[in-house]
């Protein structure tokens, strides 16, 4: 029979192997599963709001190198490819200058044709049904209340969601045609005058497949834009309660 017996590992080497194991779950997970996102503008008002905390599932519309941390994927393309819906709530990877996240709306698919008249979208010729609904009531960041238009859009695949129209004559609300080309969509946010969105080709335009992150799926929770999620002692005054564990649409 052998006396040897087995070495016990350090604290320390428990301790380092734990965080490591720990690091590469959270990793794959935020790969290849969910992602949380944290909304810093105002583009996607009245669906989202400053300090809105979203999971974001990865695997909806497949992988690219994108789906990686700093976009390091070991590929090009896409893999497990599946195109995204009308109306879907998505971030991606902005395609012109610093390839930084943003999240919008997915309106426009591969063929497609669009344009705004008077700020009404138009989809192949064809309006999209726009219902004018109750103010938006919000105060801003100085404290100010602000009532803003609010209009229900209905797509034509009967998605509906909730816009917001700050200014009647915006720099934006009559364009000339787009026409999505062959591997893109087109997406806006649902703040029409405040968001920098596929309307404005030099700066996103329109958005390579490969660049989708994923689809947001749930709001799980939210804070006063000036309330970081660290300063715990602050949470119970800043959550916005009403909003936690909220699904998109």
């Amino acid at each position: 029979m052998s006396d040897k017996v087995a070495k016990k590992e350090s604290p320390i080497s428990e301790t380092i192997k734990t965080v490591v194991y720990a690091v590469l779950i959270a990793v794959v997970i935020r790969t290849f599963a969910y992602e949380p996102f944290k909304i810093p503008s105002e583009s996607m008002l009245p669906t989202l709001k400053i300090g809105d905390y979203l999971f974001v599932s990865k695997f909806s519309y497949g992988f690219s190198k994108h789906s990686f941390p700093f976009s390091a994927g070991p590929f090009e393309g896409r893999v497990f490819s599946d195109f995204p819906e009308r109306g879907d709530v998505a971030v991606f990877k902005k395609p012109i200058g610093e390839p930084i996240d943003y999240i919008k709306r997915i309106v426009g698919l591969p063929g497609d044709k669009l344009q705004m008249k008077d700020g009404v979208l138009y989809i192949n010729g064809t309006a999209v049904q726009k219902e004018r609904i109750e103010d938006y009531v919000d105060r801003d960041r100085y404290g100010n209340v602000r009532r803003i238009k609010r209009y229900r859009e209905t797509l034509p695949n009967g998605k509906s969601y909730i816009t917001l129209d700050m200014n009647e004559r915006g720099s934006v609300d009559n364009t000339d045609v787009y026409s999505v080309p062959e591997g893109h969509v087109f997406a806006m946010g649902d703040n029409r005058d405040n968001s920098t969105d596929s309307r404005f080709l030099s700066q996103v335009g329109y958005i390579p497949i490969e660049n989708l992150v994923g689809r947001a799926e749930i709001l799980f929770f939210s804070v006063e834009g000036d309330v970081s999620i660290w300063e715990i002692w602050k949470l119970p005054f800043a959550t916005r309660w009403e909003r936690l564990f909220t699904l998109l649409s």
